[in-house]
C-alpha cells in the first residue's frame, strides 16, 4: 500500500466541476485584480471567522507582515514569538525590523507557554504573536490577560488552524489584528499562494488595504510607502468555493485523528498529540513524537508511507538567525520538539483502513526498537 504524506484529490476531484465553473467565470469576467471575487471572499471569510473585517493579501507572510505595520512596529521594538513555528512568524518581525524574542512552547501542546512570556516582557516590546500551531488554538485567554496587563497588541498567526477555537472563540478572533495563510497544503487552500488578514478594528483594515496596494486607495494616489501584496481575484474565487467545505473537512481530519489516537494510543515511546483545555484541534498536522524519528521516518518510507518532519531546525538555530547570537541549548523544548517530532498523513479522504495499515507499521517499529 503507497500512502502519499499528502493527496489533494479527495477534496479536489469532488469540487472540480465547481472550480472550473468558477475560472470560467473569472476568465470572462475581464478583472482580475481586487475585484467583486475578493470583495465577495472577504466578507464571507470575516463571517466565517467571526471577525467584522477581512482583508486578502498575498500570502501568509506578507499578512503578518501588513498585520505588524498597520500597528506601526519597526525598528527598535520586540515582538514575543513562538520558539517552536516555522520561519515565517519572524521574519515577518524582520521585515519591519524588530527583533523577534523566542519565548518556549508547552512541551505537551507544542504551542507558546503563557506562564513563560512574562518573563520575556521588556520596555521595547509592542506586541504579542502567538502561533495557533499544527492546528490547535493557543491558550489565548491567558495570553490576552498578559497583553492587557502590559499593554502589547495581539497578532495572531493563525496560518494553520482555520475553523480552531479556544473557548468558543475562533483563532484570529481574539487579537488585534491577525494574518493568516491560504497555501495549498493548508486546511482551507488556495490553489496557489494566497493569505488574508483579520481584525475588528476598522482602521487598521483599512491601512492594511492601503500598503496591499502600493500604499494607494486611489489608482496612481498614493499615501504611504505600501507594497504589491494583493490577493488574486483567481485565488479569491476558489477560496470561495472550498470555504463552503472547511466544515466538513474539519470534521475528517478530527475523526482521523481519533482513529490514530486509537490505533497509537499505549506505544511505549511514543508521544501522541495533546489538546489544551478549552481549545479545539483541527489537525492540520498530525505529529508523533519519538528518539528514534528518523528510523522510523525511514522504515515507514521503506513501506509506502510519506511523511515530513514540521520543522527541523527551530528559528532560533537557522543560519538567517545567526546574528542574534543563540546557540544550541537556549531553547531545548524547542529544540527536543525538533529533533523528535513526525508528521503522519492526514488529509480530508484519509481511510480508516490507511490509518490502520500506518498504525500496524508504527506498531511494529515500536516491537523492534523498544
Amino acid at each position: 500500500m503507497k500512502i502519499p504524506f499528502l493527496n489533494f484529490s479527495p477534496m479536489h476531484e469532488p469540487i472540480k466541476q465547481e472550480i472550473l465553473q468558477t475560472f470560467e467565470a473569472f476568465y470572462d469576467s475581464n478583472w482580475y485584480v481586487l475585484g467583486d471575487k475578493v470583495k465577495q471572499f472577504e466578507t464571507e471569510y470575516a463571517q466565517f471567522n467571526q471577525t467584522q473585517l477581512a482583508v486578502g493579501v498575498s500570502n501568509g507572510l506578507d499578512a503578518l507582515h501588513i498585520a505588524l505595520k498597520t500597528l506601526n512596529i519597526g525598528i527598535g521594538d520586540e515582538v514575543i514569538v513562538p520558539s517552536n513555528t516555522y520561519i515565517a512568524t519572524a521574519l515577518a518581525v524582520s521585515y519591519v525590523g524588530a527583533k523577534p524574542v523566542f519565548v518556549e512552547p508547552n512541551i505537551n501542546t507544542y504551542n507558546i507557554d503563557p506562564s513563560l512570556i512574562e518573563a520575556a516582557i521588556t520596555p521595547k516590546a509592542k506586541a504579542i504573536m502567538p502561533v495557533h500551531l499544527y492546528g490547535q488554538a493557543c491558550e489565548m485567554d491567558a495570553i490576552k490577560a498578559i497583553a492587557d496587563k502590559h499593554n502589547l497588541f495581539i497578532i495572531e498567526d493563525n496560518a494553520q488552524s482555520q475553523d480552531a477555537s479556544f473557548n468558543g472563540i475562533p483563532t484570529g478572533a481574539w487579537g488585534d489584528i491577525n494574518g493568516t495563510s491560504f497555501y495549498p497544503g493548508k486546511n482551507l487552500g488556495a490553489l496557489g499562494d494566497a493569505g488574508a488578514i483579520t481584525t475588528n478594528n476598522e482602521e487598521l483594515a483599512q491601512k492594511a488595504m492601503v500598503l496591499r496596494n502600493y500604499g494607494s486607495q486611489k489608482k496612481y494616489y498614493n499615501e504611504v510607502i505600501g507594497h504589491n501584496m494583493r490577493l488574486d481575484e483567481c485565488q479569491a474565487a476558489f477560496l470561495s468555493v472550498k470555504l463552503k467545505h472547511l466544515n466538513n473537512w474539519t470534521k475528517q481530519r478530527q475523526e482521523i485523528a481519533y482513529w490514530y489516537n486509537e490505533a497509537l494510543k499505549g506505544i511505549d515511546g511514543l508521544i501522541l498529540p495533546q489538546t489544551a483545555n478549552m481549545a479545539t484541534h483541527v489537525y492540520h498536522l498530525y505529529i508523533i513524537r519519538t528518539n528514534h524519528r528518523d528510523a522510523l521516518q525511514n522504515y515507514l518510507n521503506e513501506n509506502g508511507i510519506g511523511t515530513l518532519i514540521h520543522y527541523p531546525i527551530p528559528p532560533h538555530l537557522q543560519k538567517a538567525y545567526a546574528y542574534l547570537g543563540f546557540k544550541k541549548g537556549d531553547f531545548p523544548i524547542a529544540e527536543e520538539i525538533a529533533n523528535t517530532c513526525l508528521s503522519l498523513p492526514l488529509w480530508p479522504g484519509l481511510t480508516e483502513t490507511e490509518i490502520k495499515f500506518i498504525s500496524e507499521k508504527i506498531t511494529s517499529f515500536s516491537r523492534i526498537h523498544n
